[in-house]
């Protein structure tokens, strides 16, 4: 495929992302659209409908990663994480409820949210610079969705479509680095008070610092830092769970407490104001 192919490919399978984005129907998978396997390009479609959204007045708020378990990305065939752009109109805050038909295809992870206090620009950061760039952490539940029909995904599908990013919920008691070991930590999920998920901060690249040190360096590489106030949500510390209207999550996360979201269920017809 030449390069005006690719450009072509790349505006063709956004747009089909954005149009489901847009109307809630989930689309076929966009890697029919690209060069085979060619995750460069899936980020290109995702940089595109990013840059469309600032353009349109989104706020950019941080960065999500993706594909932290090992077992995911085995699954996906790759062998390293991915990561997404979070907007500010994606945060929802503790005890608002998400609407019915707001999201497409919701699945629920329990993660660590890191909050940046100052930049991160180099390309090869240490723990040192994270430790003193991190102002805070908190629990925090994304939302993943996907506008592939049926989560019927690869590597490119999932990279394109902003890394299946949905929602997120952090919660709001900040906790500094120096309380609390990231990579002891023990998580876990329940969906209407039972239990969904378990996992550990070792189940996230070994730790959530280790995934984060990875976003800090692959962005700076890219020219595209980390910087002061980003949230970056270091990924999933346990499986994902499906959600659905009516249900209600809770993550707690040791060292670093609880955090709680839930789905509101449609409104019974006949009834009203």
């Amino acid at each position: 495929m030449n390069a005006h192919d690719s450009a072509g490919a790349v505006a063709g399978a956004a747009a089909v992302l954005a149009e489901a984005s847009r109307t809630g129907v989930p689309c076929r998978p966009v890697r029919d659209l690209l060069p085979e396997a060619d995750i460069e390009a899936a980020y290109a479609v995702q940089r595109l409908n990013v840059e469309r959204g600032v353009a349109a007045g989104r706020r950019p708020a941080g960065r999500k990663i993706g594909l932290t378990s090992p077992a995911v990305q085995r699954q996906l065939g790759v062998d390293q994480p991915d990561f997404g752009a979070l907007f500010a109109d994606m945060a929802v805050p503790e005890g608002q409820p998400i609407a019915p038909g707001r999201l497409v295809q919701p699945k629920i992870e329990a993660e660590v949210a890191l909050v940046l206090g100052a930049d991160l620009p180099h390309r090869d950061p240490t723990v040192a610079d994270l430790l003193r760039a991190t102002a805070f952490a908190v629990p925090a539940l994304e939302v993943v969705d996907s506008r592939i029909a049926d989560w019927d995904i690869t590597i490119v599908d999932t990279v394109a479509d902003n890394a299946s990013c949905g929602l997120f919920v952090l919660g709001g008691a900040p906790v500094p680095l120096d309380r609390v070991d990231l990579r002891g930590v023990r998580m876990t999920l329940t969906r209407n008070g039972e239990t969904v998920s378990q996992g550990t901060g070792v189940d996230c690249l070994g730790s959530p610092l280790t995934a984060a040190l990875w976003l800090a360096s692959t962005l700076a590489g890219l020219g595209e830092p980390l910087r002061a106030g980003d949230v970056v949500l270091t990924g999933a510390l346990g499986p994902m769970a499906v959600a659905a209207e009516g249900d209600e999550f809770t993550a707690h996360i040791e060292g670093l407490g609880t955090v709680t979201t839930a789905f509101d269920a449609p409104a019974t017809e006949g009834t009203g104001a």
